[in-house]
């Protein structure tokens, strides 16, 4: 008897059974005997002598085999057509996309670039404007020669400083007929250019392309004209532009080591090229003679066959192409037509294991989750789900779980906090600008305008606009420690320009340790303008208000006192009771709103702590707790 042995994939081989003799291996692994044999050769025998083959089902239709070639055709062949047909949709596919990619690029570049040069010629147009050069243009002969030099030396300043506006710029010139100067921002006062003065007069009369061509360059052109028909303008501006900035701007465009990109003037002709070796490229374009409004093209040029993209702005009378060989487009696709044959026979395999198991692993799991999730959208929270998994769904499970356990516990605080926040929020922005002070501001503006101080005019207004810019900013409830303290030290020094005579300030530095920090807006300056309204601009002898900053323990701590003699102890202990009101009806005033959000960011112990001041005032700490070299603010999903 043979030993029992093992078929491919380890399953136990039944014993053969007893009696079969002359046993030997067959040609493909397999155990055979002499009977076998003979009937083997028998059946040869027979089918030489013209016997079919006969299946052991009782037809084609019914035999397991067809069926299973059939099923192995059904699916094999349309995935290699399929294949076959993917080859050529993904190369159609890549060209568009990489077409529609860089006309998306070179749109963007157009539109950009049109902006720059609305952007120059607006400027152009003031410069045209400019009262000093039409001044100088008309009254050159009765002018001294200092306020001749002077407005010269103005407007070549003017100039330099419209170059440095735009990357695009080379330099800029102002012809001068009638003075015989041509002023430029980089060589200052020259000797007149008739050339450029005469080009820019015959072709820039408020017709014609906006972009023109002279000497290599492109240029915009304006002039000045004096308002009487056949005389010459009073002047022409000319703005030379950087064609090296051009072809920066061109490289930019490329995405690829073998693309490649140039700038057309269609109405000359001339261009510019990203790399002086890619003029057989553009040379190869012309003789191709694309359309103006074509936007793709095919060329060949040294043998090799480029994809072009164009775009055209009419309103620059510019166009901006890109181009790429179309091997570059190929070369992903090289292997894919000999992995379609293999893709075809284990497709059906794969699909047909990848859905069996995703639908064990993953599709039956998730729909009871999917389930107990609908439940709970229904209200019902009493639904933990029973499992004995270790995989991802154990971890969501025993997750799920949790989470529907802490639903419960955390739905009635959740809820009331999030209605104590809004309440807060809507305190802080009802007390955002407060109308005493707005007042106040104008009042100090009007009395340093009166007394004609025009540089603390400048610094008022500019510690102005940045308070203003940060209570009205909108964005994170939380910013840096570092900026709200710069917000309270600007609305410090602009009430020091009200109050400079009778009041002192003590304003201390943030230490770095504390700079990082974050916190809520507007918790400092609050409390500062309280102790200006309430204690400091009532009193008849001078005033002395202190900021401080500090740790203490694991809270961070900004102290701001004040030597004002209007509040006894029994005021301060009713200020601490109504900061610890925590009633919905509670009056939510300036130091209560700050309070609450401050306990509700941080916690139990952070707030405000309103005690004695050592300099005989009121002493508001605001208290932030500290864990970790880090302020405890929480991660709050705002969508």
């Amino acid at each position: 008897m043979k030993k029992r042995g093992f078929r491919s994939g380890g399953e136990l081989e039944p014993p053969e059974m007893p009696g079969d003799a002359d046993v030997a291996h067959g040609t493909d692994g397999s155990y055979e005997t002499a009977d076998s044999r003979s009937r083997f050769w028998g059946y040869r025998k027979r089918e030489r002598k013209g016997l079919r083959f006969k299946l052991p089902a009782a037809s084609w239709h019914s035999s397991i085999f067809a069926r299973l070639v059939f099923i192995y055709l059904l699916f094999v062949l349309p995935l290699i057509l399929l294949g076959l047909y993917l080859y050529q949709w993904s190369y159609d596919n890549a060209s568009t996309e990489i077409a529609s990619s860089t006309e998306r690029r070179l749109s963007g570049y157009l539109e950009e670039l049109n902006r720059e040069v609305e952007w120059m010629e607006l400027q152009q147009f003031d410069i045209v404007e400019d009262r000093k050069l039409n001044r100088l243009a008309v009254l050159w002969d009765t002018m001294g020669q200092v306020e001749r030099r002077d407005t010269l030396n103005d407007m070549t300043e003017r100039l330099a400083t419209f170059k440095n506006s735009s990357a695009y710029i080379k330099n800029v010139y102002v012809h001068l007929p009638t003075v015989g100067k041509s002023l430029s921002a980089t060589h200052g006062i020259d000797e007149f250019d008739g050339k450029a003065f005469r080009y820019f007069s015959s072709s820039r009369q408020g017709m014609g392309p906006r972009l023109s061509v002279r000497e290599g360059t492109l240029n915009l052109g304006a002039v000045r004209l004096t308002g009487k028909k056949g005389e010459l303008p009073l002047f022409a501006v000319q703005v030379e532009l950087d064609s090296d900035r051009f072809r920066e701007a061109l490289r930019q465009l490329n995405l690829y080591p073998d693309n490649g990109s140039f700038l057309i003037e269609e109405k000359t002709g001339f261009a510019i090229v990203d790399e002086p070796e890619h003029l057989f490229i553009l040379d190869a374009y012309r003789s191709a003679r694309p359309s103006v409004g074509e936007d793709a093209a095919r060329i060949e040029a040294n043998g090799t066959r480029y994809q072009v993209s164009k775009r055209n702005m009419e309103s620059l009378g510019l166009s901006v192409a890109t181009y790429l060989p179309e091997a570059s487009v190929k070369r992903p696709l090289n292997k894919f037509y000999q992995w379609a044959w293999l893709f075809a026979v284990t497709s059906l395999l794969a699909v047909s294991a990848y859905l069996y198991s995703s639908y064990r692993l993953i599709h039956k799991p998730m729909l009871l989750l999917v389930n107990r999730f609908k439940k709970m959208e229904e209200g019902v929270l009493d639904i933990p789900i029973a499992h004995a998994r270790k995989d991802e769904f154990g971890f969501l499970y025993a997750r799920f779980n949790q989470m529907i356990e802490k639903l419960q516990s955390l739905i009635d605080r959740d809820f009331k906090q999030r209605m104590m926040m809004q309440r807060a929020e809507l305190k802080q922005l009802q007390s955002q600008i407060n109308p005493h002070f707005l007042y106040n501001s104008f009042f100090i503006l009007n009395s340093l305008a009166r007394t004609g101080e025009t540089q603390r005019i400048e610094d008022f207004t500019n510690m102005l606009g940045e308070y203003f810019r940060f209570i009205t900013r909108s964005g994170d409830d939380h910013v840096l420690l570092a900026d709200e303290v710069a917000h309270s030290r600007v609305y410090t020094n602009i009430q020091q320009l009200r109050f400079s005579r009778r009041m002192r300030v003590e304003f201390d530095e943030l230490p770095e340790a504390m700079r990082e920090l974050r916190a809520p807006r507007l918790i400092i300056q609050p409390i500062i303008e309280n102790a200006y309204e309430h204690s400091l601009e009532k009193m008849t002898a001078p005033g002395l208000l202190r900021v401080s900053f500090g740790m203490n323990g694991e809270f961070a701590e900004v102290r701001v006192e004040d030597n004002g003699d209007l509040l006894d102890e029994s005021g301060i202990e009713a200020m601490r009771r109504r900061l610890a009101d925590q009633s919905e009806t509670a009056e939510t005033t300036g130091m209560i709103n700050i309070h609450r959000r401050l306990q509700l960011t941080y916690g139990s112990g952070s707030g405000l702590k309103l005690e004695r001041s050592d300099l005989g005032g009121l002493k508001a700490t605001i208290r932030i707790r500290w864990q970790g070299g880090e302020a405890n603010v929480p991660i709050v999903d705002r969508g």
